[in-house]
């Protein structure tokens, strides 16, 4: 008697195929949009990926240290970036329009100033989100000379400390976050905003912002001896 051989069959439609692990360019992506609502925009090879400036906020480029002195009049949850040697601090959108007008009416209007404003239509570098990007620390100001104080082994403003293992394609001199906005919450509530001139409501005061920040590029022009470098787009 011949026994009968069981007879297995493999269908491969109902197998499923092993999930390939995001790529990082994924993440990041996944993480503003995701987590922040932010839109994106993709990056292509060699291209870091992009925000859309002017649906969540606006952007306000300065000079590293004409940035760090304003850092006083944001709260600890507004949104700050790096890249280089320029800071960009994230404002309430539509804020890019009222900047030319408040400078004129701060009396900054006629003077040359190393500053720049990303709004509607614009993209910004989309800087790595905390936990995959470089760590980037700032030191405290001596309020008497209004410098820096220097402590062993932090970094200068705009340096990076080392990269984490394992991230050797993230490239020193990219955009990353000093303050990086926090997931979960509402991130314009802590963008400059001119509304808030006067004291009405609890975000930043635009107007403090642009008035510190154009008061040190002033300053930063005149002891380069009138040289200004240009503004990162």
């Amino acid at each position: 008697m011949v026994g009968t051989r069981p007879v297995i069959t493999t269908e491969f439609a109902t197998i499923p195929f092993p999930r390939r692990p995001l790529a990082p360019s994924d993440q990041v992506r996944r993480w503003y949009e995701n987590e922040l609502g932010w839109p994106v925009v993709p990056g292509t090879p060699g291209f870091p990926l992009s925000l859309r400036v002017g649906p969540r906020f606006d952007v306000l480029d300065v000079p590293a240290q004409a940035g760090h002195a304003a850092l006083r009049h944001l709260t600890p949850h507004s949104p700050v970036a790096v890249r280089g040697e320029r800071m960009r601090l994230l404002m309430s959108a539509g804020s890019a329009e009222d900047v030319p007008g408040v400078l004129d009416w701060l009396e900054w209007g006629t003077l040359p100033l190393d500053l720049a404003t990303l709004g509607e239509g614009d993209l910004m570098e989309a800087p790595l989100p905390p936990e995959q990007g470089p760590v980037m620390a700032v030191r405290p100001l001596d309020t008497r000379s209004n410098k820096a104080v220097r402590r062993p082994g932090v970094p200068e403003p705009g340096e990076v400390r080392p990269l984490p293992l394992g991230r050797s394609d993230a490239v020193q001199g990219a955009a990353v976050w000093l303050r990086p906005p926090e997931p979960g919450g509402e991130v314009e509530d802590s963008l400059p905003t001119l509304s808030a001139m006067g004291g009405v409501g609890g975000a930043p005061d635009l107007v403090r912002v642009l008035d510190t920040v154009a008061t040190q590029c002033h300053r930063l022009r005149l002891r380069h001896g009138g040289a200004q470098p240009s503004a990162c787009p």
